[in-house]
């Protein structure tokens, strides 16, 4: 199970999985709409994404595991707390055989969100 190829929205990508990774992918995506309520929906790429100002965070569907991304850091409870879901890059290996942490996802998000509305504040503050 590869990524989809140029899947136009998020349901196209989600319907190219099989039903099991497909429940998990729309409770992955559930949760983040949860966290951040504001985020829109995209595709970037090739997988998922949810944007604010920008990107939050990805979400990609492999064949032993959910990925997401980028890399999290800023807040130490939570980096220990994903340590053990950490690739080879950073970037988080949530496997399928296992039960998807889906409390951790959205403690991920919410920091995201937070990042991303410092990071804006502070773009709208230079340009003053």
């Amino acid at each position: 199970m590869a990524k989809p190829q140029k899947a136009k929205d998020i349901d196209g990508y989600i319907s190219e999985f099989p039903a099991d990774v497909r429940a998990i992918l729309e409770k992955v995506r559930l949760t983040i709409r949860h966290a951040a309520p504001e985020a829109k929906e995209t595709i970037s790429y090739l997988m998922p994404a949810f944007r604010q100002h920008g990107i939050l965070v990805y979400v990609a569907g492999w064949v032993n595991h959910i990925g997401l991304y980028p890399p999290i850091s800023g807040d130490k409870t939570l980096e220990k707390a994903i340590a053990k879901y950490a690739g080879p890059k950073g970037n988080l290996q949530f496997p399928l055989d296992e039960l998807i942490p889906y409390g951790l996802i959205e403690r991920i998000t919410k920091l995201r969100v937070k990042q991303d509305n410092a990071k804006a504040a502070a773009r709208r503050k230079k340009e003053k």
